[in-house]
Parts: C-alpha cells; structure tokens; sequence
C-alpha cells in the first residue's frame, strides 16, 4: 500500500471461506443468527419479542458452549437482587444490588484451575502431552512445558502453599520475572483457593510495597532477577526493601533464575529468615493435589490499577467471571484453534498476562512467552521469534509498534511471518500510519487487527472487533459479544447512532466486572457508577465514537481532555495528526497552564531516522496540527526528543512528561522501562 488511508477507508475484508470457518460464524450458525448486527442485538442488548436479555441469554449459553465444566450446576444466571457477599477480607455492604452489584451463576461451584489444567493433564485427555507453554529467555534458553508437566508442578506450589497456612480467600503476591513458573503458580493459587496478587516486575520499592501492604499478602514469589538488553536486573532487593515498609509477610519463596543460589556466582543477593529458595520448598512437594470447588463468586485475582493518581484500586475479580470472559474473548475475538501458538507481549502483573493464560488453556491452547526486551539484540527480535517458533497470534500495544517502526522494514527481511493468523493490540489509540505499517508489514496485509480495549476493571473487553468484520484502520469493532456498551452525552443519553463523540460506558453488568475495590464498596461506586446514575451506567471514562458505517473507536480519556479556551481535544488527536507527517516517528501530546487560553498544547516528537531538527520543521509541525484539528490546538511548543518514557509493557508514561515541563513532583516513576528517558526530556528544547 503506497499511501496511508484514513480512519475512513475499509483496508481489511476478510475473505468467505475464512469468515465461514471461524468459531463466531459456527456459533451463529448454532442460533440461526444471521449477520454481525443481529449478534450485537442478540448478546448485547434488548431483542424485540424476546422477553429475556441478551445479555441474560449470551451468558447463559456460553459455559455450555465453551465447554466450560463445573463442580456444581449454578441455579440461575445471575442475580442482582442485593444478596451477593462482600469480598473475603475487604470492607463492602453485602445488602447492594442492581448492575453495580450483581451475583453471576450463583448457586455454581468451579474452579478455573480445573478448566485450564487439570482436565488437559488427566489421564485420559489428548491434551495430556500437548504443549502448554513455550518460554524463550532474552539470552536464548528455551523451554516446553507440557500440559503434564505443568499440572504436577502446580499441585506442587499448591501443597507447598498448604504447608504454610494457605487457604481459600488467603492473599498470595506474584513479583516475578516472565519464566515458565509463573503460570504453575498463578494456578496453583487458584486452585487451593487462594487469590493471587500479580504485581508487575518493573515495579519499585513503594509501588510493590503499597500492593503488598493493602493486599496484606502473607507469601510472595519471586525470583532473583532476570534479564534485559543482556545485563541482569535483580528483583530481591527491591522486594526485601518493600517487605520492611509492610507487616504482613511471612514467607518469600525465590527462584533462582540468575544463579544466585550458586556459591560461585557473581549474583549478590541478601538472605533473610523468611526467604527459600523455589528448589528447596516447591519442588519436593508431593505432585498430586486435589483442586477445590469453589463457589462461582469466590476471588480468583486481585488486580491493581497503575496508580498513575491516587493509591492505587485493588481490582476483584472471581472464579466464574475471569473464566468465561477470557475464554470468551480468546474463543471468538481471536478464532482459538487447536494449533495456535499465542504471544502477547506482556508481564503477569498486568491484566494482558492472566488473560492470555487462562484464555488460551481453556481450551488446551499453546502460549509463548518471552523474557526480555522487543528490540535486543537486534531490532528484529520479535519477528525472528515468529519465525522460528511458528506463532500464530501476536498482541502488542501501538507505542511498541511505532518505535520498531522506526527501525524501517529491513528488520523484517529474511523473516517468515506467513504464520501469524491474527494480531492484537491494546492500551491506547492507534494512528492510521501505524496500523496500517502493523498490518501490510507484519500481517502481509492479510492478518486483521483485533484492536481491543476494556480493561483491569473487566479483565477483558468492552470494545473488540470480530474476525468476520471487515476493518478500518485504527477501528476496535464494536462492542464485545455480552456487553451492553453505549456511548452518551454529559446528561447520559445516547449518541452512539448520531455519530458523535461522546462517553463510552457501560449499561449493565458482565460476569468478569469487577466484584467491588478492595478497599470498599464506597470508592467502588464513586470511581464507576457515580457519573451517570438514573439510569445505573458504568463510566469507563474514555471518549468514543461510532461513525456512519457502524465502526466504533476511542479517542483517549476523557479525563485527559486538553481544553484549551473552551474548547476540548483528546492528546491522542494531537498526536495523530503529528504522526501523519512524514518525518515524525511517534508524539507525545501534554496540556500545560496558559494565562491567556487556560490551557496551551506542549508537543514531544520522536523523528524518524535521518531527520534533521529544524525550527522550520517545528513550525511545520504546529500548522499541521492548526490545519487538522483548529488554530487553538496547535501546540505552543514542539520539542525534538530521541525517546520518551515508557513502562515495560511499552506505553508512553504522559504523565511525567507533563509534570517534567510544569516543573512538578514526578512521584512514583517505578514502572519505568527507561529513565535515562526523563532526563532528556528535562533537556529537550
């Protein structure tokens, strides 16, 4: 494709035969469902003549159509008449109900971790020998691990975590590096009962410390470090440091992925009375365990958000809710088949890593996981690992893709892609250069891009595109199979079909939503239900929109809004319309105090390769923002950096870069991937 279309032009249309072998097609089918809007109508919402929801029904159809198995048969679908339980361990006012507050398949008993391993690994099952995961370390090291193999080794963290005083509705922290043996401990967790803490890796001293104190987390596992662009970054330390600010941990359990346990080794790290190493407690543990039934609303998870203000919401999630809902998402959004390999780059302390375990094992599925960096030792990491280990589906955010774009296409060449079936994005908006550098170069222009977005709150997707809709660039689809998702005015009515620009939110509840926070019913509804209440709808606080021809898309948070002189623009806006010149790799766009119009736009920019800084070139740069969007938003300022900062998993941290030009208190800068970052924007001019 020589030229970028615009969010207007349908590039992708999927052909027939494809649309008519693909899970969602089968499932249409089943209910002589006849196009894609009469299965939005018929999941999402009210259906004419049908005196049950669509939402009621969807959900009650799925666990029998995904094959989901339970202990015990739930009495009914869901129940939103008040009488649900608060959280074990948390503070909540068990008399609520309504969408805020609803019980899903109560009366069932399952355990997620019955679904994802035990039932591959039995005796019995095809799966028993299947490839369950496969791992590459930064340094080259791969392993396979067998449906076997992992349920043995996760009966073993589970007696090990009984042999400690684990039990149901006890919290257990994960701060650990991307190894095999996060996945044996995430569902060992789950199956004693347990609700497991995912805490991000990249994290420092008071962020982990905030988690583990709020969660009151009792064990902890992690591991001496891992590697990054070559060099070892170790975990312990920052882990011991963070312990010493809480009171609640007895136990850490370490597993030696550095060497440190090794006499000789260079690793140094600080041992304490309650540290063990993984060897020496986990894996002498007996390889048989019995897993529990669990109530269908018993925690699973506990989730944080980023933390970017406040303390950070401590998520809830249960058994029943992350099960159906990544299984579901997994199983139509990306067209599970039993020979994918799955790969989305991401840590087990963000919402995308539990997401991508349970979704894929549901179903027996293969998931890849990568240790390191996207671009060591060279830029063509990722695609040389598609190469070489056949994957099928790949997910990864936009900021990502446009900083390998800025490598060009050599990094590509010599690299067999024709295996990717399907690829993922998530986190932020997209611009149409990008997107469209996604799909022709690393799909072929054959693979779609399921750009999805919901979040931890859902443990899944308010917004996905679906495999048999054709797709314009940058475009998330519409809303996900069982939501009910709409996009209103500031009064709460709907404008989806006006095609205006307004808040995208949700009108009744999903299995997956959140339980409550953890810290309270009362945060809970003031953080989500508090903006539009008569009706009861759930504020996701981004800005959405859907066009004339039904594509649905997100122009950031509405919480971010740039208002400038009464007038109010998205920075994604700003930045996609840098993005669309030709010598600008990515952008960053940040609001800043102005005496005159409130509120003045201050531009970052990222060039590509060979581009000479030029104050002809900034002034070039504010027209095309004033031509696209309005005099008013082009940028005070546009400042030439080489980077900007960034967490692990690739998203461009705003909020520094605004408070490094206001001259603010950066606060916690923990999830940071590179904070030689921070200073050149300090220096930028």
């Amino acid at each position: 494709m020589d030229t970028v279309p615009d969010t207007d032009e349908v590039v992708h249309v999927p052909g027939e035969e494809f649309v008519e072998s693909t899970n969602v097609a089968r499932f249409m089918r089943a209910h002589g469902i006849e196009d894609y809007d009469e299965l939005v109508a018929r999941t999402c919402g009210e259906v004419e003549g049908v005196e049950e929801s669509g939402v009621d029904w969807f959900w009650d159809v799925l666990p029998d159509y995904l094959g989901i198995e339970w202990y015990e048969e739930y009495d009914e679908v869901r129940d939103d008449s008040g009488t649900r339980r608060a959280p074990d361990g948390a503070s909540g006012d068990a008399a609520r109900g309504g969408p805020q507050f609803t019980d899903w398949y109560p009366g069932g008993e399952l355990n997620i971790a019955h679904n994802v391993v035990d039932r591959h690994a039995a005796r019995d099952s095809e799966k028993r020998n299947s490839v369950a995961t496969i791992w590459e370390g930064e340094d080259g090291e791969v392993r396979e691990v067998t449906y076997h193999e992992l349920a043995r080794e996760t009966n073993r963290v589970a007696n090990y975590l009984e042999s400690v005083g684990i039990g149901t509705g006890d919290t257990v922290a994960l701060y650990m590096p991307m190894v095999p043996e996060v996945v044996s401990i995430l569902y060992g967790c789950l199956k004693v009962g347990a609700i497991a803490v995912p805490v991000f890796s990249g994290f420092g001293v008071d962020a982990v410390a905030t988690r583990l104190g709020d969660a009151d987390a009792s064990v902890v596992f992690t591991g001496d470090g891992f590697y990054r662009r070559g060099s070892p970054v170790t975990l312990k330390e920052t882990l011991d440091a963070a312990i010493d600010e809480t009171d609640c941990v007895e136990h850490t359990v370490v597993l030696d992925r550095l060497g440190a346990s090794d006499p000789e080794s260079d690793v140094d790290i600080v041992w304490t009375r309650r540290d063990d190493w993984w060897h020496q407690v986990v894996a002498p543990q007996d390889d048989e365990y019995e897993t529990k039934s669990l109530p269908s609303d018993q925690e699973s998870m506990l989730l944080y958000s980023s933390g970017t203000t406040g303390k950070p919401k401590g998520i809830v999630h249960t058994h029943a809710g992350i099960q159906l809902q990544t299984a579901k998402e997994i199983y139509f959004g990306f067209d599970h088949e039993p020979s994918d390999r799955f790969f989305w780059v991401s840590d087990i302390g963000w919402m995308m890593g539990p997401w991508t375990l349970i979704g894929n094992h549901t179903f027996g599925g293969t998931v890849f996981m990568y240790e390191g960096a996207p671009d060591h030792p060279g830029p063509d990491r990722f695609w040389e690992m598609i190469d070489r280990h056949g994957l099928t589906v790949f997910g990864i955010s936009p900021t990502a893709i446009r900083a390998l774009r800025k490598y060009g296409d050599d990094p590509l060449e010599g690299h067999d892609l024709s295996s990717l079936r399907l690829l993922g994005s998530t986190g932020e908006p997209w611009d149409p250069e990008s997107w469209t550098w996604f799909y022709e170069n690393v799909g072929n222009g054959e693979a779609p891009i399921m750009n999805i977005s919901g979040g931890t709150e859902i443990c899944g997707c308010f917004l996905m595109p679906l495999p048999i809709q054709s797709l314009k660039p940058c475009t998330l689809g519409g809303p996900g199979l069982g939501m009910d998702i709409d996009i209103v005015d500031s009064s709460g009515e709907s404008i989806a079909d006006t095609h205006e620009r307004g808040f995208l939110v949700a009108r009744d509840s999903c299995p997956s939503m959140t339980k409550s926070l953890w810290d309270g019913d009362e945060r809970y509804l003031q953080e989500y239900w508090s903006t539009f209440e008569d009706p009861p709808m759930w504020d996701h606080g981004d800005w959405a929109q859907k066009d004339e021809d039904g594509f649905w898309f997100l122009h950031g948070r509405a919480d971010d809004a740039l208002n400038v002189a009464g007038r109010k623009v998205g920075p994604a806006e700003v930045e996609g319309a840098l993005i669309e010149h030709d010598s600008v790799n990515q952008a960053a766009a940040v609001g800043v105090p102005d005496d005159t119009t409130g509120t003045a736009v201050v531009a970052y920019v990222v060039l590509e390769d060979g581009v000479e800084e030029s104050d002809d070139l900034r002034e070039e740069l504010r027209g095309v923002v004033g031509d696209e969007l309005g005099k008013p938003f082009r940028p005070r300022e546009v400042l030439f950096v080489d980077e900007f900062p960034k967490t692990q998993s690739g998203k461009i941290i705003r909020r520094a870069i605004a408070s490094i030009y206001r001259g603010e208190e950066l606060g916690d800068m923990s999830s940071i991937e590179n904070p030689g970052a921070l200073e050149e924007i300090e220096e930028a001019s």
